[in-house]
């Protein structure tokens, strides 16, 4: 993500299942070495068609006021140690490139 935006990862925000899982998010914060940040709703996908509604029908004045109902519940930071994030990435990074036309 860096690479392709060319801009730090400064937070992740996650959403959906996958964000109740407590080590996947520790893990996510480890490997990405910046903060991972869950908010208090989410199922994000459906509040945000609700939020688009909101705006059209004129109950939400802007997206200042949208923006004012996000909330935090859980933060994870990195705990990683540097070398053990490079390892594991050099890892995966391996696995992945064997894997290439595996099947073929």
């Amino acid at each position: 993500m860096v690479k392709d935006s060319q801009a730090p990862i400064v937070e992740l925000r996650v959403d959906g299942g996958m964000a109740v899982n407590e080590l996947l998010m520790q893990f996510q914060a480890d490997i990405l070495d910046a903060p991972v940040v869950r908010p208090k709703t989410i199922e994000t996908t459906a509040l945000g068609a609700a939020y688009a509604a909101g705006l059209a029908v004129g109950y939400w004045r802007s997206t200042d006021d949208i923006r004012d109902n996000w909330g935090v519940a859980r933060r994870w930071t990195p705990r990683m140690a540097p070398d053990e994030r490079e390892r594991l990435i050099r890892r995966w990074t391996k696995a992945v490139s064997r894997s290439v036309d595996w099947l073929d």
